[in-house]
């Protein structure tokens, strides 16, 4: 048996298909094939039941899988040993963001970082909290960046920043002039929202009362705040949107339709999370730095109420 075929094993439980392990492995599928049934001789049992779609491991596959990554791990750690005990910052770095936090975050930070770290291979992909920490114990990826507090076992949450909530009120609606907003004031049958899945929106939901959400004309959910700030100026409504997204508005005419939300302000957090486990910490702990410093000072106070993602 080889660490190459506890990869495959792994790739194969990750996706759930041969191909796509294949895929992800960077070789063809009959190559990823033969490895694992190479392996399953060996061991003299079957690791995957190949009659269900999506394959699923056998009972004992399960096991032998659990195994194949703490020898990873443990593998991992070795490698990474080597590169702490030379004091060098090289090799890859996994790093997921929420959809909600990632077009207004990365292009805060992703520069300065690669200039700080060049021999950091950075991969990031954008991915929902529920997905992410699934990813995490799975070890596909290092790193995370969501709204907090998640409370989830083995899962650190380091704190990042603290974004207000805004509201994005159009220059037709009856409150154009008012200088903020209070809480109570949001109506939420006028509310457009971000699709289901999106803690963004449980947060909105969690600060404004669901019950009057509209039950008749038209219901728009979307996946981007782009397209709820421009639906809203079209008449549709009014819509919340982070700090840093609204100060993001690059268009005059939208910068005015931006209301704060009077005191207590509520607010998110954002945080790295990570696993326990986690070798890269000094990475990460690099990364947080970088980011923190490319933030305006607005996001690094401490807010009066924060609202849970969940």
């Amino acid at each position: 048996m080889t660490i190459t075929q506890f990869r495959y094993i792994i790739a194969v439980d990750n996706h759930r298909h041969f191909a796509r392990a294949a895929a992800t492995c960077f070789v063809t599928q009959p190559t990823l094939s033969m490895q694992i049934q190479k392996l399953e001789d060996e061991l003299g049992l079957q690791i995957f039941d190949r009659s269900k779609q999506p394959i699923v491991p056998t009972p004992l596959g399960e096991k032998i899988i659990e195994q194949a990554r703490k020898v990873l791990h443990e593998t991992a750690i070795l490698k990474h040993m080597t590169k702490q005990i030379k004091g060098t910052f090289e090799g890859e770095l996994r790093l997921a963001v929420i959809p909600t936090v990632a077009p207004s975050l990365l292009p805060r930070f992703l520069v300065e970082f690669n200039k700080a770290y060049p021999k950091i291979k950075l991969f990031v992909e954008e991915m929902k909290t529920s997905n992410m920490i699934e990813a995490l114990r799975k070890d596909r990826i290092d790193v995370g960046i969501a709204a907090t507090p998640l409370e989830e076992k083995g899962i650190v949450e380091s704190h990042l920043y603290h974004e207000p909530f805004v509201a994005f009120v159009p220059n037709y609606h009856p409150m154009a002039k008012d200088k903020f907003l209070l809480a109570s004031e949001i109506n939420t049958d006028e509310l457009l929202l971000l699709n289901e899945g999106h803690c963004f929106r449980n947060s909105v939901l969690s600060l404004c009362n669901p019950i009057n959400l509209r039950s008749e004309g038209i219901h728009m959910e979307s996946g981007h705040f782009d397209t709820l700030i421009k639906l809203a100026d079209k008449g549709m409504g009014m819509t919340l949107l982070p700090y840093l997204t609204s100060i993001d508005l690059n268009n005059d005419r939208f910068k005015g339709s931006v209301k704060p939300i009077a005191e207590p302000t509520p607010t998110r957090q954002v945080s790295l999370i990570y696993s326990r486990a986690q070798l890269k910490l000094a990475w990460i702990e690099a990364l947080g730095v970088i980011i923190k410093n490319q933030l305006p000072k607005k996001v690094l106070q401490q807010p009066e109420q924060v609202i849970s993602p969940l």
